[in-house]
């Protein structure tokens, strides 16, 4: 019983980290981190699927081996980050929204920046 909900699960965060990349403020590492643990209880072959993702694969298993981002992968989800936060900013008419989608980008950054670890590419 509780396999079929961890697969459901598991496509659900993976669904929600897969638009955390081009939604800013929607977190994506998190949404990773545990589809990979739920089809890691629920499908070995959909958690082997995952982290051999040519996608999403290698940034899945340096995070849970280093507990941390490489530089490259920081500069990368800094700057698809902020290339959506400028494509919202600008689609959006509410001024309200014009300034708060920078501040999300400002304390998304932020996290980034101080709260994960930079790793070595091992």
């Amino acid at each position: 019983m509780v396999r079929p909900l961890f697969l459901v699960l598991g496509f659900l965060f993976l669904s929600l980290g897969f638009v955390g990349i081009f939604v800013p403020g929607l977190p994506t590492t998190p949404f990773l981190l545990l589809s990979a643990a739920l089809f890691f209880r629920s499908s070995k072959r959909l958690y082997e699927r995952l982290i051999s993702s040519r996608l999403l694969g290698r940034y899945i298993v340096v995070f849970r081996k280093n507990k941390g981002m490489t530089l490259r992968a920081k500069l990368i989800s800094l700057l698809i980050m902020w290339s959506m936060i400028a494509v919202s900013a600008v689609k959006v008419d509410s001024i309200g929204a014009k300034v708060a989608i920078p501040g999300v980008g400002v304390v998304g950054t932020v996290v980034m920046g101080f709260c994960i670890k930079t790793v070595r590419n091992r």
